[in-house]
Parts: C-alpha cells; sequence; structure tokens
C-alpha cells in the first residue's frame, strides 16, 4: 500500500466514525425533542390583545416593517386574512454582526419543523427569538423569502415587490448593508419535503393564524408581508397583517423552549454568558 492509499483509508475511516457519530446525535435527539414540544396554540387566542400590549401596527400587503425589541418583549404576528406567507429576519441589537441563521437553526435543533416550543438562533449559537405561541405550526426555514426573480415566474411581473427588496430597504434604514442580510424564516408558509422536492400544502395556514416570538436578546426586526415563493397563488395581493409588541415573561428554568432539546438548552446557556460578559 502506498501512502496516499493509506491517506485514503484514513479519510474513509474518518468520515465513516463522523457519520456514526451523526446518526447516534440525531436518534439521541429524535427521542427527546417531540416528547418535549407543546401542543400547538388555539387560534381564538390571537384574536384578543395580549396582556401588556405595547405597541401594535398593520403592515400592509407587499410592505415591510422594522423594530427594535428588547429582551423579554414578544412579537405577535396576526395573519388576520391568511396570507401564504410572512418573512422575519433579526439581528443582535447591540452587535448587528450576529444575525440569525437558517441553517444553524436546523441543523443544531435536528429539525427544520420550527413551530411552538422551538428556538431561532443566530450564527453565534445563541437563541435570538424563542416561539412561545404558535396557532400554525407551518413555517419555511429552507427555501427563503421572495425575490424579483420569483416575483418573474409567479406573476410574470419583476416590479412587484418582494421580500428581498424589502430586506435591503429595512437593512439600509437600520443602518446596514446588503452584506448584513443572510436567509430569512417565513412563518405561514407550510413547506414540506416529498420524494426529495419542496411542495406547497394547500388549506393548512387559515385566517386568524398567529404565531408569538419571544426575544432573547435585544434585537433589530424586520418583517416583510410578501407571498412566499411557493405559494400557489396566481395574482399577487397580500393583505395587511398586523405586528403586536408586549411584555412577555422571561425564558425560566423550566420554560418548554429553553428545555425542549439540549441544543436549545445550550443556546441559551451561550445567551447567559454572552450576558454577563
Amino acid at each position: 500500500m502506498n501512502a496516499s492509499e493509506g491517506g485514503g483509508a484514513d479519510v474513509a475511516a474518518m468520515i465513516a466514525e463522523n457519520r456514526r457519530r451523526y446518526e447516534n446525535l440525531k436518534a439521541a435527539a429524535g427521542q427527546v425533542t417531540p416528547r418535549a414540544l407543546p401542543t400547538l396554540s388555539d387560534r381564538a387566542l390571537g384574536a384578543a390583545p395580549p396582556q401588556g400590549m405595547l405597541r401594535k401596527e398593520t403592515i400592509p400587503g407587499g410592505w415591510y416593517w422594522t423594530a427594535r425589541l428588547t429582551r423579554g418583549e414578544a412579537l405577535r404576528l396576526l395573519n388576520v386574512a391568511g396570507n401564504p406567507g410572512v418573512s422575519v429576519f433579526a439581528w443582535n441589537a447591540k452587535d448587528p454582526s450576529e444575525r440569525y441563521n437558517s441553517a444553524d437553526t436546523i441543523k443544531v435543533q435536528w429539525t427544520s419543523e420550527m413551530r411552538k416550543g422551538r428556538v431561532l438562533l443566530s450564527d453565534m449559537g445563541r437563541a435570538l427569538f424563542s416561539i412561545i405561541e404558535d396557532s400554525c405550526g407551518a413555517h419555511d426555514t429552507v427555501v427563503g423569502g421572495s425575490t424579483p426573480a420569483s416575483n418573474k415566474r409567479k406573476y410574470g411581473d419583476f416590479g412587484l415587490r418582494s421580500t428581498r427588496e424589502n430586506l435591503v430597504l429595512a437593512a439600509g434604514k437600520l443602518g446596514l448593508g446588503v452584506r448584513d442580510l443572510a436567509p430569512v424564516i417565513t412563518f405561514f408558509a407550510p413547506v414540506a419535503v416529498v420524494d426529495g422536492g419542496l411542495v406547497w400544502r394547500d388549506g393548512v395556514v387559515q385566517k386568524g393564524d398567529f404565531v408569538d416570538l419571544r426575544a432573547e436578546l435585544d434585537l433589530l426586526v424586520v418583517v416583510s408581508n410578501c407571498p412566499h415563493p411557493l405559494a400557489p397563488d396566481a395574482v399577487f395581493g397580500p393583505a395587511p397583517v398586523e405586528a403586536l409588541i408586549y411584555a412577555a415573561n422571561d425564558a425560566g428554568a423550566d420554560d418548554p423552549c429553553r428545555n425542549a432539546s439540549p441544543e436549545a438548552l445550550r443556546a441559551f446557556e451561550n445567551n447567559a454568558a454572552y450576558l454577563q460578559g
């Protein structure tokens, strides 16, 4: 055996060992996490103003909205008309170089199914948002938001408003730029993986669906009210959605989002170390 052959065997063995560790960790996560997730919220809960409400805004169809959330405040997105998608992106307000990371949010929690009980992670391994209420349970972390190109394919018009353009405008308003952007999470977007492809599940999103996101750090947030690229709507016509900010309870030791998985707990521990630094 020559040196190159020996090296190839070593690499193959390392890959096999890494794969074994990955499968073991995934299996362990699968045994713990599903039992820890709370049930979805009653849709009727979203219709009532939350206690401790601080601010309420209406985001017109196709437009965007920015906000600064203090740690412990929550953002409710109320999908009054059942729009097929409302996209969100966030930065650490004290250091915007830290931002939402869809890939880490998925791989650290071993799932792309973001719903009540999950957390949205930054690229520094910290929890930015916890999903504390959620009537829908169907949100997309994979595809990303609409672009001029996706609008051209769907509606035949590059000129329609898109999430990509909304994020660029919002970033500029916040003193940030294109390099500060990354893929969004889109709520009320029931995308599923079927036979290796991505499909839209009709009939899942309903009028009055809502999601509540608790800020685990001080955050800069942008919300884009544009349809998801895979939504089957033939005409561009998103209705307004409501954004409500209210004072929520901090994540205590028994918080379901904090304890949904060992990985979520570690993210909160990372937050604690950061906040004490």
